[in-house]
């Protein structure tokens, strides 16, 4: 069986159906990569056309297979340590408050709003158990899509990933696979026992989570449209704590999308 190439018809489908799912504009040059990513899934169904695909997903014939359409267009690549003046920042946001007991009445708590697979999440645990001990600090991982949580629950990543680690935290945090798990690394229990992972869909109401001191939403906003920005920044910022900061990518920009917050340097805010 052979499969037709997405058409354009077929991809205005899909770029409506993420929109309506997960608020991510899809734009004309990821017509290649949603027609590659769901070309499994026409031979997992013996489908000939993206549009046969399509209407399975809206007829609710096989309503799981929604959120494996979602997972497959909303997945994206990642890494530890990523934007490295990010975690500067917040080695010294969490030194400080170890070093001024009065802070940590309550627990320092970091939301990684798009957590994908898990290593921004565990990123931010090596930095708060190293300034802050085993048991002074919450993080939440979330994500739209459930398969990328359940490999963040794992913890274990191809060796390529953890470049970045400081040697000092993999020694300290991560195991290394041996025999039919060399070149790649695990991280350790103690640290991932302390991160909760969970299914947020940040287009849609927020769960009771409460709030934070810190806050990740990096490299997501370049897929919403300005209206989508603006209502998913202002749901965000209402769990971050006055004073708290709010990290997203390097290109991206809060211009004309908040006065909640202020810029302390390119990518990192403040609320006010």
């Amino acid at each position: 069986m052979s499969i037709n190439l997405i058409t354009d018809k077929e991809f205005s489908q899909f770029q409506r159906f993420i929109y309506d799912a997960a608020g991510i504009s899809l734009s004309s040059a990821k017509k290649a990569m949603v027609g590659g990513r769901l070309a499994k899934r026409l031979k997992q169904y013996q489908l000939d056309t993206y549009g046969e695909y399509f209407h399975l997903l809206t007829s609710g014939q096989a309503p799981a297979e929604l959120q494996v359409a979602v997972d497959l267009l909303t997945t994206n690549e990642t890494y530890f340590f990523r934007e490295s003046k990010h975690f500067d920042l917040l080695l010294n946001l969490a030194t400080a408050a170890r070093d001024n007991p009065g802070q940590l009445r309550s627990p320092f708590r970091v939301w990684s709003a798009a957590s994908s697979t898990g290593e921004e999440a565990y990123s931010i645990a090596m930095v708060l158990a190293d300034r802050l001990g085993p048991d002074r600090w919450e993080i939440i991982g979330s994500d739209i899509s459930s398969r990328v949580l359940q490999q963040a629950k794992l913890g274990h990543y191809a060796a390529e990933r953890t470049k970045h680690i400081p040697p000092a935290y993999l020694k300290k945090f991560c195991l290394k696979g041996m025999d039919q798990q060399a070149g790649t690394l695990l991280v350790d229990r103690s640290l991932r026992s302390r991160v909760q992972f969970m299914q947020i869909n940040l287009n849609e109401t927020l769960p009771k989570i409460g709030t934070f001191d810190v806050i990740f939403l990096r490299n997501v906003m370049i897929y919403f449209d300005g209206d989508t920005k603006r209502q998913v920044v202002a749901r965000i910022l209402s769990l971050l704590k006055p004073g708290g900061y709010f990290f997203i990518g390097h290109s991206e920009t809060l211009n004309d999308i908040s006065d909640a917050v202020q810029s302390v340097a390119p990518s990192i805010y403040r609320k006010k």
